[in-house]
Parts: C-alpha cells; structure tokens; sequence
C-alpha cells in the first residue's frame, strides 16, 4: 500500500531508540523527510544510519528552553513539519503512598507538557496548509492504570484528553490526532529493566512481545491518506493483552 507520504515531513522525538526509531524507519521508508530528536547526539548518530535521509537534532523536550530552541531550529532549517510523532520516556516508578506531590510536576511536564506545546507550535501550520498529522506514543496505562506507575498514569490520561479534545477542533482542518497505547515491546528500556524477557512475553497473549518497526508501520499507516476518517482515537498495540472491552 502506498501511504503517499513521499515529500512530507515528520518530526520524530524520543528517536535513538525503540519504539520512536521503528516510527522514524517506517516513515523515511514511506518517502518522508524525518527529522529524528533526542538528548544523545552519539545515540541519535548511531540511529540514524538506519534512517535514510534523517536529520538530526539533540533536545530535551521536557525542558522548555531546549524544547523551543529546537522548534525554532526545525522551522528554520527545515520548515513546514506535517507529521509530529510525539513520544517520550516514563516517569519514576510508584504508588499513591510513595510518591510525593512534588514528583507529579515533572511528570507532567515530561509525559503531558511537550505535546501540547508543540502542537500549540506545529499545528497551525498544518491548519494552514490543509492536512496534518498528530500521533502521540503513550501507553497502555492510560487504558488500564498501571499499579507502580501512578505518575505515568496520570500525565498521560491527561495528555489523552488534550488529543481527544485537539482532535475535535480540527477535523475539519484536514488533521487527524491519535495516540498509539503500547504493551511490551521488545525495545532496549525492556531489556534493561529485565534479564528474562521470556515470561514477560508467555504473559501476553500472542505469547511474544511487540516489535518497535511493526509499531512503526501502524504509526506510518494513521499519517497515511488512507487514514484520513481515523481521528480522535486511542489506539492499543499490546499483543490482546488489556482487560477492557474498549
């Protein structure tokens, strides 16, 4: 299928690694421009040889200043972005009792802020142009909160509501806005938090985990013409995984 991509641009973030790579990759390879942000230039480097044609550009979207200077950098020496892939790490891990109300500023402002922000930056130009294309990378959490995971829960659900809402407002626009819901995959964080990834994956219900390009290629298909009448949803990748019935 041809996504009819070629000529776009995409703005990658959280692309050294894992599930924002396999979105980079699925998306050079459709014929978009990627441009691929994260902290580690070294790590960005290495990544981007499997990205054909990427830039690059080092930031830390949780923090503002880095955040804005790298959006004014993309509209410099790039210009019109038409695809965001919004993605970021995790929050700390902990419950309602363990974790202090000082800790759920910066999750927010690592998991919620950074989006908003930079759809408030990249959005109105795609208004402007008649077509976009908003996808965030959140997590299962927000279908099903996650025990441990109370600060991720929370920022996320919030960002989830921003989408849905965004998403609303600019139909009619040409843009669609989605966020994908991940279950385990099978990416470098995963690894490094396991030695075994073996039970982890018994306990899916495909009996293994996800694969980052697979994730990519869904992520490449929802900023595809053919995706046009899918806006506004919340879309789980977890291998059946979930409980809910939505």
């Amino acid at each position: 299928m041809d996504l009819n991509l070629e000529g776009k641009t995409a703005l990658v973030t959280g692309a050294s690694s894992g599930l924002g790579l396999g979105c980079a990759r699925a998306l050079a390879s459709e014929g978009a421009r990627v441009v691929m942000v994260s902290r580690s230039i070294e790590k960005l480097t290495a990544a981007a040889e499997s990205v054909p044609g990427a830039a690059v550009m080092t930031a830390d979207v949780s923090n503002d200043s880095d955040r804005t200077a790298m959006l004014d950098r993309v509209a410099d020496e790039v210009g019109q972005v038409d695809i965001l892939i919004a993605n970021a790490g995790g929050p700390p891990p902990g419950n309602f009792a363990s974790t202090d109300v000082s800790a759920y500023r910066p999750a927010v402002d690592l998991n919620m802020m950074p989006t908003i922000d930079m759809c408030k930056r990249l959005v109105p130009a795609m208004q402007q142009a008649g077509w976009g294309r908003v996808v965030a990378i959140t997590s299962m959490s927000v279908r099903e909160p996650m025990a441990q995971l109370i600060l991720s829960n929370t920022a996320r659900a919030g960002l989830t509501a921003f989408l849905k809402t965004l998403s609303r407002e600019v139909a009619g626009d040409g843009i669609t806005v989605n966020s994908l819901q991940p279950g385990l995959h099978a990416t470098a964080r995963l690894t490094d938090l396991y030695d075994d990834l073996g039970p982890l994956a018994t306990a899916v219900p495909t009996k293994k985990l996800g694969d980052a390009d697979d994730f990519g290629r869904v992520a490449a298909f929802l900023c595809s013409d053919s995706a046009q009448f899918i806006t506004g949803a919340a879309i789980p990748l977890d291998g059946g995984a979930g409980h809910g019935l939505q």
